[in-house]
């Protein structure tokens, strides 16, 4: 996976529509993969360059590998420019609110008309329903599904710290696009497919609602759950870093008591087995919470090494920079946070994927684009004349690359 000819989707081509996380995020994971993408955005650029705090890094994350061309998609003439990329692309991909990208005449039945063998992927915030016109964002559907109610203590609804059903949303976009070409290979026609988020977060949630049940009642949110294992908790040490150590078999449980020197437990009756564990947490836990607290992270962590049980030390997300195992293989890739290729660079985690004999990881062949950074070129390839490409300019209907509309997502 060294080179754009070596990568799976190489050859395939697509126009990305994408704002914010779950349509660009379904854009990142074709262009790592080998694809051709081309980010459409408007003239004043991707809203996600420019916003601050939580979402700084949303632009830089999600936008690597593309060429950006930036078009005026109100005006007709901007309209038929992405009418004429249209005629050779394998797969559209958008994720406007209900009802947008048809009013910029680029919607699905548009598009089938310039090309029959289209794959045009929509990632909504519902599938066919009631609630397919509403609009919706990640952190809504993880309220309406019931995930927030899940992560929370017992009436406090919270949110997960990433915007997880806008990245599952658009991963299973990939795989609605994937395996509608695969059908075009063998009808030769395209079709249109689609993810959404309130749908993505409901399959994340199917074994909750199996598991209410089968209990006949709602599952208790996590923090206030009933442990399936003796030992699954949050650990402080004598110096005050945090471990999680998991016990999930009694092989796990017999080599902790070993390894930590808790011989009387490991023979005591009221511990054998998993089951008996989990009826003596109410007094087991807080005797291993005061063992533990005895010790410093490192000794905890390196006899649970030892130990070869679950582990791990409580983290944070800006220590993934400088995880040795990201570091390692290409897990990290230097990813320019400008949003135009020049800034400061971050190394931002990879595709979680790995390839070939060799365990070859997809790198980084394009940092993010600046604004219309390719809109000459694109406009060149699809056979317009300098002339042409000067009037679409003048008029607005493009925007070529300008240093004065790149300002930075991160500083």
């Amino acid at each position: 996976m060294t080179t754009d000819a070596t990568k799976p989707l190489t050859g395939l081509k697509v126009l990305d529509f994408g704002h914010t996380i779950m349509g660009p995020c379904a854009g990142v994971v074709f262009a790592d993969l080998g694809a051709d993408v081309v980010k459409i955005e408007s003239v004043e650029g991707d809203p996600t360059r420019k916003l601050p705090g939580f979402a700084a890094g949303f632009f830089a994350t999600y936008n690597r590998n593309k060429r950006s061309i930036a078009v005026d998609l109100k005006r007709p003439d901007g309209q038929a420019i992405v009418h004429r990329l249209v005629k050779d692309a394998d797969i559209v991909l958008e994720n406007f609110g209900p009802g947008t990208i048809e009013r910029l005449r680029c919607g699905w039945e548009d598009l089938r008309k310039i090309n029959p063998r289209l794959v045009y992927l929509s990632m909504k915030g519902f599938l066919k329903g009631p609630y397919e016109n509403r609009g919706a964002l990640d952190e809504v559907v993880q309220m309406q599904s019931g995930l927030a109610y899940m992560t929370g203590p017992p009436g406090r609804p919270l949110r997960a710290g990433a915007p997880i059903v806008d990245i599952l949303g658009g991963v299973f976009g990939v795989v609605a696009a994937l395996s509608a070409l695969r059908e075009r290979d063998r009808t030769g026609k395209g079709q249109k497919v689609s993810s959404s988020l309130f749908e993505s977060a409901t399959f994340m949630l199917g074994a909750v609602v199996v598991g209410s049940a089968v209990l006949g009642g709602p599952m208790p949110p996590m923090p206030a759950r009933k442990n399936a294992w003796g030992v699954y908790d949050v650990f402080t040490s004598s110096d005050g870093g945090q471990v999680f150590i998991g016990c999930t078999s009694d092989g796990h449980w017999q080599r902790l008591c070993d390894v930590f020197g808790f011989a009387e437990w490991r023979d005591d009756p009221r511990l054998t087995g998993n089951a008996n564990r989990c009826e003596a947490r109410q007094w087991m836990l807080p005797e291993l919470e005061q063992r533990l607290a005895r010790l410093p992270l490192s000794e905890i962590l390196d006899k649970c090494e030892t130990a070869r049980v679950a582990y791990s030390r409580v983290g944070r997300p800006d220590e993934l920079a400088v995880d040795p195992h990201l570091l390692a293989h290409g897990g990290l890739l230097a990813t320019a946070v400008s949003g135009y290729g020049g800034g400061p660079k971050v190394g931002i985690p990879a595709l979680p994927l790995e390839f070939g004999d060799e365990r070859e990881r997809l790198g980084l062949e394009r940092q993010p684009p600046r604004i219309g950074e390719h809109t000459d070129e694109l406009l060149r390839a699809a056979g317009y004349t300098d002339r042409e490409i000067a009037t679409f300019v003048s008029s607005g209907a493009v925007a070529q690359k300008s240093e004065a509309l790149d300002a930075p997502s991160v500083a």
